[in-house]
C-alpha cells in the first residue's frame, strides 16, 4: 500500500465565519442548495442574513436521519433543480447527508457545522443509519468537502454536551491511528498512515488533555476563549484529518456495536466512542499510566466511563455479547488492532472498562 492522506479543500474558523458561506458557494457553483437542520433554518441562517428572503441559494430542511430515505429525498431535489453545489448547516447527520447526496450527484459540498460534536465536517466519509438510528454502513466520498466553515459564535451557543461529545470522538483519534501504525493497517484513505496524519492525531490528543476542561468551562459560560477555539479546532479539523489519514480501530467499532442496544440511542456519537476508547485500551493492554490519564480526562470533562453512564447499568451478558459481535463484524476496523480480536475478547474488554470506571467512581467519593 502507498501512504495516503486526505484534507478538506479550505478551512475557515472564527467568530462570525458563517458570513463567508455565500461567497464560498458562489465560487464553486451557480445553483446552490443549503441543507439546514431545523434549528439552523429557523434561527441561525436568518440571524446572519442567510435566510430564503436574502439568499439566492435554495434552502431545504434536513429530515432528521442520515438514512437512505432522506438521501433519496435530497438527491431528488438536487436533480430536479440542477444544483451544482451543496452546503450543510447543522450537526453531524445533516452534514453526512449533504456529503453523501453531493457525492452521488458529482457536485462539491461545503460544510458549516453548528456544533463541534464530531469530526465529520472535514472528512470524506459519512455514516448511514436506519430510520431507527441503528448504524448500517460507512459511505466514502470521492472527495473531501471543498470548504469547511466553522463559526465559533454559533458553536459556543450550543449546549456544552455537544462540545464534550466532540472531545470524546477526538479522544479516539490518536489511539486508533497508533494502532493502525503498529499493525500497518489501512487508514480511511485506503493507504498507510502518513507522518503528517500521525502527528496531527497526536496533536489532537495533546490539545484535548491540555485545554479540554478549560474549553468546557468557557462553553458553559458562552465565552469564546483561546482554549475553546483550540478544542473546536481539535474536535473538527485535527480529529478529522487525524482519523482519516491515521486510521480507525477499536473505539469506533465498539461505538457501532453499542448502537445495537436501544438504550444507547439517546447518547451522542462521541459519548459512545469515548467508552469505546476505554474498552479499546483494555483490549490493547495499554499501560496503567495511560489508563489513568484517559479515565481522568473523561471524568474531568464528563464523558462516560461506565456502562451505567450509557444507561446500561442493568445490561446482561447476553445483550452485551451482541455489542461485541457487532463490533467484530468482518468489515469493522477493530481488526486493525494487534492480537486476536474475537467477540469474547471484546466482551471482556467492555466488562473490564466498566469495572475500572466503577472502581474509580467509588474511590473518589
Amino acid at each position: 500500500m502507498f501512504k495516503k492522506a486526505l484534507f478538506p479543500g479550505k478551512y475557515i474558523q472564527g467568530q462570525g465565519a458563517l458570513v463567508e458561506l455565500p461567497a464560498v458557494m458562489e465560487g464553486l457553483g451557480r445553483r446552490g442548495l443549503i441543507l439546514a437542520s431545523p434549528t439552523s433554518r429557523a434561527n441561525i441562517l436568518p440571524a446572519r442574513g442567510l435566510d430564503a428572503s436574502s439568499n439566492s441559494n435554495i434552502i431545504e430542511t434536513f429530515g432528521g436521519e442520515c438514512s437512505e430515505r432522506e438521501l433519496t429525498r435530497v438527491s431528488e431535489i438536487i436533480q430536479q433543480v440542477n444544483v451544482d453545489v451543496v452546503a450543510a448547516v447543522g450537526g453531524g447527520k445533516t452534514i453526512d447527508t449533504a456529503k453523501i447526496a453531493a457525492d452521488r450527484a458529482g457536485v462539491p459540498v461545503v460544510v458549516a457545522p453548528t456544533i463541534a460534536s464530531t469530526d465529520a465536517p472535514c472528512s470524506g466519509c459519512a455514516v448511514i443509519y436506519s430510520d431507527d438510528n441503528v448504524f448500517e454502513s460507512v459511505c466514502y466520498q470521492k472527495m473531501n468537502p471543498a470548504a469547511v466553515i466553522v463559526d465559533e459564535t454559533v458553536i459556543v451557543q450550543a449546549p456544552v454536551r455537544f462540545l464534550v461529545s466532540g472531545m470524546g470522538d477526538a479522544l479516539a483519534t490518536w489511539f486508533e491511528a497508533d494502532s493502525c501504525r503498529r499493525t500497518q493497517s489501512a487508514n480511511a484513505c485506503g493507504g498507510l498512515s502518513t507522518t503528517v496524519g500521525l502527528h496531527v492525531a497526536r496533536l489532537c490528543y495533546d490539545i484535548l488533555l491540555e485545554y479540554g476542561l478549560a474549553a468546557k468551562i468557557a462553553c458553559e459560560n458562552q465565552a469564546v476563549t483561546p482554549a475553546f477555539s483550540r478544542i473546536v479546532e481539535a474536535n473538527t479539523l485535527l480529529s478529522g484529518i487525524g482519523f482519516e489519514s491515521g486510521g480507525l480501530a477499536a473505539a469506533h467499532s465498539i461505538h457501532n456495536g453499542l448502537t445495537a442496544l436501544e438504550e444507547t440511542h439517546a447518547f451522542f456519537h462521541g459519548e459512545k466512542v469515548a467508552f469505546g476508547v476505554l474498552a479499546g485500551l483494555q483490549l490493547s493492554d495499554a499501560p496503567p499510566a495511560v489508563m489513568d490519564t484517559v479515565y481522568g480526562f473523561c471524568e474531568a470533562v464528563g464523558l462516560p466511563t461506565t456502562l451505567a453512564d450509557l444507561d446500561l447499568a442493568n445490561v446482561d451478558r447476553a445483550r452485551l455479547t451482541l455489542v461485541a459481535q457487532k463490533a467484530c463484524a468482518p468489515e469493522e476496523c477493530i481488526h486493525h488492532e494487534a492480537g486476536e480480536i474475537t467477540p469474547e475478547n471484546v466482551l471482556h474488554a467492555l466488562l473490564a472498562a466498566d469495572a475500572l470506571g466503577r472502581a474509580r467512581k467509588t474511590s473518589s467519593r
